[in-house]
C-alpha cells in the first residue's frame, strides 16, 4: 500500500463501501456543488482511534504545526511519517483509486494531459521522482476558538487535483461551530462561499487548488479555496488526505 509497509497497529487494512463508491457520481457532485459529501463509512470507533494517534508516539509523525506561528489560524496538526498506519494509507490508497478518474475528466475538460495514474503507488513514485517524498496525510485538532485559514495543499509541482477529509468527532455533540468552508472564485466574478455539512465517519471530497466548469468557450477554471470557521466549543479532529507528497 502506497509503495511502502505499513503500521497495522490501527484499523483494518480495507473499507469494501470505499471500493463501491462510483467516480462518476463523485464528480457529479462535484460539478453540481463544488464539493462530494460521502455518507459515512468509517464507525465511530475507528473515527475514535484514529484521533486518538494525534497523542501517539512522536515517532508517528514527521512535523507538527501550531497554525498561530505561521499565520495559518490558531489550531495545530500533524503530519503522519512513513509508514503510514494501516487504516490511513489503506483509505488514501482506496480513495485515490476512486477519484484519479475524475482527475482525468478534469484534465481532459481543460486541455490537460490526462496521465494521472490507476495506482496511487505510481502517483508516489512520480512525486519521488520530482523531489516531493514527505508523506502529507495529516490529523487536524481545533479547541474553542481555533480555526484554520483559507489556503490550498499545493506541496510541490506535482498536485493532485482533489483531496479528501474525514471528520472525527459529532458536530452537535462534540463540538459547537467549526464549519468546513469552501470559497470558490470564478473568472471575472465575486467569490461565493460554501458551507460544506459535514458528519462524523464521512468523507468529504474537495478540489486542490481549481475544477472545471462550462463556460461560454468550453470550461473554464474556478479556484478554490479551503479553511474551518471558528469552533464555539468543544475539540474538532479531522484526517486530510492528500494524495501526493511534499517537497
Amino acid at each position: 500500500m502506497d509503495g511502502r509497509t505499513e503500521n497495522s497497529s490501527t484499523g483494518a487494512p480495507t473499507h469494501a463501501p470505499i471500493d463501491a463508491l462510483e467516480p462518476d457520481a463523485i464528480q457529479a457532485a462535484l460539478d453540481r456543488q463544488g464539493y462530494a459529501l460521502i455518507a459515512p463509512l468509517v464507525a465511530a470507533a475507528e473515527c475514535a482511534a484514529l484521533a486518538a494517534l494525534y497523542d501517539a508516539a512522536p515517532a508517528r509523525f514527521r512535523s507538527t504545526i501550531t497554525m498561530s506561528r505561521y499565520g495559518f489560524g490558531r489550531g495545530e496538526y500533524k503530519y503522519f511519517a512513513y509508514p503510514l498506519p494501516a487504516m490511513v494509507a489503506a483509505l488514501r490508497r482506496q480513495m485515490y483509486a476512486r477519484l484519479a478518474p475524475v482527475a482525468n475528466a478534469w484534465a481532459a475538460r481543460l486541455g490537460l494531459a490526462t496521465d494521472w495514474p490507476a495506482e496511487h503507488a505510481a502517483l508516489i513514485e512520480r512525486c519521488r521522482l520530482a523531489g516531493q517524498p514527505r508523506p502529507t496525510p495529516l490529523l487536524l485538532r481545533y479547541a474553542a476558538g481555533d480555526f484554520n485559514c483559507l489556503h490550498q495543499d499545493l506541496y510541490g509541482s506535482i498536485h493532485f487535483p482533489l483531496q479528501a477529509i474525514l471528520l472525527l468527532d459529532r458536530p452537535g455533540i462534540d463540538f459547537d461551530g467549526g464549519e468546513l468552508v469552501l470559497v470558490e472564485q470564478r473568472p471575472r466574478r465575486q467569490s461565493t462561499a460554501i458551507v460544506v455539512p459535514v458528519v462524523q465517519g464521512a468523507l468529504v471530497v474537495i478540489p486542490v487548488k481549481e475544477r472545471p466548469a462550462p463556460s461560454a468557450r468550453g470550461f473554464a477554471r474556478i479556484r478554490v479555496r479551503h479553511g474551518v470557521s471558528a469552533l464555539h466549543r468543544g475539540l474538532r479532529r479531522t484526517l486530510g488526505l492528500i494524495f501526493h507528497d511534499a517537497a
